[in-house]
């Protein structure tokens, strides 16, 4: 390929790990960058969405309009994340803070990613295209194949299509043992009101006027959780719960209602928010207990040839260390600066060994931590709800997450990258 043209790279996928990736690769004037959403338009489930402290320097080191749309999407910037105790004799005792330095910012899903979508050119932005196979042709070039009947030629195929999406299937086969979610054996519901209304709901002294925290709040079993959205203008109140419950791999949501709610949380003693959180998410006309899943036995590798993966369709994880899309930023920015400096499409597959050696064994790492936490936050840890104890364990276990020296994460791809191109850095 001469070195004139440009390097096709097709991303799969369209939430916020696919987004933040074009929106990064857009910057690299030789790459041809096109995204691809299976659904009819660009959207992402849910109500807030956590920027801890190294999700926010990613997106320093991913540099431009990126770096301010979390603000522009209304983001709230949490005072501290607040764990306390929700029953028993220690109800209300707080177990720690993490503090705004490391906690960071609370967003809406939809409205960062209209945001991160806005420098996108249309003519790059393709919906209702859902990938059914991937053909390899003549010197490393790429067919896409789509359930519409329409192709794509690339040089280059980067999976963001999530936890069922077919590129993991790719990279892995279709036989491998990690190819497939298990379910985590938590569910979680929730429902967003406006601060007024969750205030009369919680009590002020569980929502103070200008305290700007996430609270959290450690159940026998379960667990609650709220945090301000919209600028402060609204409040996103959670519910989830350890289960043994079986949920089939095709089932991602279930109708609940106070009866359910009740049975679960109703036992709890001395619990100063417990109504008030059921009356908050009963509130929702439509309220779904959605099951949360991850990949329990962990990929070998993130890419095979000219394809690899990214966010939830490499290491989907749970979501009580609110890591995930911190994860997907990460991975954003380590690729962006592999295929920043590589100068051919000779050269893909080198990008993506480096990319899979610096960002494989951390998200993984993280992956196993997050449901490890999700136990603990339940009640149902190895310390059970003693509150001395678990404030012992938990209060480290976010450091190695926030800590990240994101410009040291990409020099060592750099160095990856030119040992497997067998150049000296």
């Amino acid at each position: 390929m001469a070195s004139t043209e440009k390097i096709r790279i097709a991303i799969i996928g369209g939430g916020l790990a696919g987004a933040t990736l074009i929106n990064a690769l857009l910057k690299l004037p030789h790459l041809q960058v096109n995204i691809f959403e299976s659904a009819p338009e660009f959207s992402e489930r849910g109500a807030a969405v956590g920027l801890s402290i190294n999700a926010q320097t990613a997106l320093a080191e991913i540099g431009g309009d990126i770096v301010g749309a979390p603000d522009k999407a209304g983001a709230v910037q949490m005072l501290s994340s607040r764990l306390l105790v929700a029953c028993g004799p220690d109800a209300g005792e707080v177990i720690f803070d993490l503090g705004a330095e490391k906690q960071g910012k609370q967003v809406h899903r939809a409205a960062l990613l209209a945001e991160i979508l806005k420098p996108v050119p249309k003519e790059q932005a393709h919906t209702s295209k859902k990938l059914l196979n991937i053909e390899e042709g003549a010197g490393g070039s790429l067919t896409l194949h789509f359930k519409d009947g329409t192709t794509f030629q690339t040089d280059a195929v980067i999976g963001a299509d999530g936890i069922h999406g077919y590129v993991r299937s790719y990279v892995l086969g279709a036989d491998h043992p990690a190819l497939k979610p298990t379910f985590a054996g938590f569910w979680d519901c929730g429902s967003v009101v406006s601060v007024e209304k969750a205030r009369t709901a919680l009590g002020e002294r569980w929502l103070r006027d200008g305290e700007e925290r996430q609270y959290g709040w450690l159940g026998d079993g379960g667990f609650f959780m709220y945090g301000m959205l919209d600028g402060g203008k609204n409040v996103q109140c959670v519910a989830s719960a350890l289960t043994d419950e079986e949920w089939s791999e095709d089932e991602w949501k279930r109708g609940i209602g106070r009866e359910k709610l009740e049975e679960i949380f109703g036992g709890w003693t001395n619990a100063p928010i417990k109504e008030g959180i059921i009356d908050i998410l009963v509130s929702n006309p439509d309220l779904r207990a959605f099951s949360q899943w991850h990949f329990s036995k962990d990929a070998p590798t993130f890419s095979k040839d000219r394809v690899c993966m990214m966010g939830d369709a490499a290491h989907a994880l749970t979501p009580w260390q609110g890591a995930g899309a911190g994860q997907a930023i990460e991975d954003a920015m380590v690729l962006q600066t592999v295929l920043g400096k590589i100068k051919t499409s000779s050269e893909l597959e080198a990008a993506f060994r480096a990319f899979d050696e610096v960002r494989r064994p951390r998200a993984q790492r993280i992956r196993a931590s997050s449901r490890e936490a999700g136990i603990t936050m339940c009640g149902r840890g190895e310390n059970g709800m003693n509150v001395e104890k678990v404030r012992e364990e938990l209060k480290s276990k976010w450091d190695f997450i926030f800590d990240q020296d994101q410009k040291e994460q990409n020099d060592n791809a750099v160095k990856a990258l030119l040992n497997s191109l067998g150049k000296d850095s």
